[in-house]
């Protein structure tokens, strides 16, 4: 195709480069058309052009291409070639100037191709460009061939290309062939396997099938037996019926003889009471008789009072180590009955519940808080309380304790579970004395002389209660 559309004013015939020896004649030329320019020939005109806009004064570059030379070189090739192509076709002294540049730049290639001759080895695009610029003798020859030597080479490529096509249609073709043989032998396989699967699908059937028939036929045996069994549990329910109208009638008959033994009871349970009320006042007479005879005045002191006066010195410094423990029973249940036997005496042993219940705590905030604690329920119960340290020291500045609550410690070379075996064995027989100790040898102690030994957990959940 031509760089550009010929303009009818400005058709110019072939000139000579100027400042470029052996590229023109005397005479003038006939005007010729501009030749048709393959497009990479064009493009690489465009290109070379584009190069060498900047390197020209200002004055010498076209009006309408001042604009372009300030483009980027990548945008002025690009953005400008429609341009540029017009005016290298206009203005043939542009073209010169833009000739000379180019050709100085090509060095041995550009004289050569102004002397009409181009390397075989020379790229036929830019000797076709090189030519169309300085246009030597000969220069549409080398137009021609540079488009034929495009045309080859691009029809060479379009053979390389649908060979390189044809190759990998096959290839795609022969991979396609593999890949179906894969899937044909998968489906043979899983042909064989659903073969197979519905010869065992067709083999349960069958099997459903028998199974089916025989739970149908046990099911109607099964209806039978049901309406015969109906019929028997209707026959056992109005013999049942029968049965319980007997049933009521003796009942009413049991009633009846039940409300005169409620009767002749009551008489006799009055006739019971009488004689008891008539014994415990003839029990309570006498009493009163055998205290006045004896002479028996209100006492100050109970049994645990002299024990402590004989045994016990005043309070002393707690040492208590570690013993050998056993639970007897820590149910707080139990202790609450026992509390609740008239004049029962309670006996705890001191560190051996506050080691167990708070033994985090100091000796003092322990022994502070089971006295409190014990004094709650002497308060609820009005029963003798006596706790028992282990003393040898004495203790100054020991706070009061609560009434109802006695606190006894140890004297020096003694432990506190002799001295709670010397409070039982003070009590007389018959007294309620509970013992409060998970020690085994002290409740083993205690439970021969008649006491009732308990574990330390008893009490701590009876004070936790409260």
């Amino acid at each position: 195709m031509p760089l550009t559309e010929p303009h009818d004013d400005h058709s110019s015939a072939e000139e000579p480069v100027l400042g470029v020896p052996g590229t023109g004649e005397d005479a003038p030329t006939p005007v010729e058309p501009e030749p048709t320019l393959p497009e990479p020939v064009r493009q690489r005109i465009v290109t070379l052009t584009a190069a060498v806009l900047p390197g020209l004064p200002a004055d010498e570059v076209p009006v309408p291409l001042r604009r372009v030379a300030k483009f980027a070189p990548n945008r002025r090739a690009r953005l400008g070639a429609p341009a540029i192509a017009a005016q290298l076709t206009a203005d043939l002294l542009f073209r010169q100037r833009v000739t000379a540049r180019v050709l100085a730049d090509a060095g041995d290639l550009g004289a050569a191709v102004v002397e009409g001759t181009a390397p075989a080895a020379a790229d036929p695009v830019e000797v076709a460009a090189l030519a169309y610029l300085a246009r030597p003798r000969g220069w549409r020859e080398l137009i021609e061939a540079s488009g034929e030597a495009v045309r080859a080479e691009a029809d060479s490529a379009v053979v390389a290309e649908l060979v390189r096509e044809a190759e990998q249609r096959a290839a795609r073709a022969e991979h396609d062939r593999a890949v179906a043989r894969v899937e044909a032998e998968k489906l043979r396989d899983e042909l064989a396997r659903v073969r197979e699967e519905l010869g065992q699908l067709r083999e349960e059937a069958r099997q459903l099938a028998r199974t089916l028939r025989e739970t149908q036929a046990r099911e109607r045996k099964a209806t039978e037996l049901l309406a015969t069994e109906r019929g028997r549990a209707a026959r056992a329910a109005a013999d049942a019926d029968a049965e319980l109208r007997r049933a009521r009638a003796r009942l009413a008959e049991a009633e009846a003889a039940a409300g005169v033994a409620r009767a002749s009871a009551k008489e006799a349970r009055s006739v019971d009471d009488a004689r008891l009320w008539l014994l415990l006042e003839t029990i309570g007479q006498a009493a009163v008789g055998l205290r006045r005879e004896l002479a028996l005045d209100p006492v100050d002191k109970l049994p645990a009072d002299f024990v402590a006066d004989a045994f016990a010195e005043q309070p002393g410094a707690a040492q208590a180590g570690p013993s050998t423990r056993a639970r007897d029973t820590d149910d707080p249940a139990r202790l609450d009955q026992l509390l609740a036997l008239p004049r029962a005496h309670l006996v705890v042993d001191g560190y051996n519940v506050t080691k167990r219940g708070f033994g985090e705590m100091s000796l003092e905030q322990q022994r502070k808080r089971l006295i409190t604690g014990l004094g709650g329920i002497a308060a609820q119960t009005g029963d003798e309380v006596t706790v028992v340290f282990d003393g040898a020291e004495r203790i100054h500045g020991l706070p009061p304790a609560p009434r109802g609550v006695r606190v006894l410690f140890s004297r020096k070379g003694e432990t506190a579970d002799e001295l709670i075996r010397r409070l039982v064995r003070a009590e007389p027989a018959g007294r309620p004395v509970v013992v409060v100790s998970s020690d085994r040898e002290v409740a083993d102690g205690v439970r021969r002389h008649g006491a009732y030994p308990l574990g330390a957990d008893s009490l701590l959940r009876r004070l936790a209660r409260s």
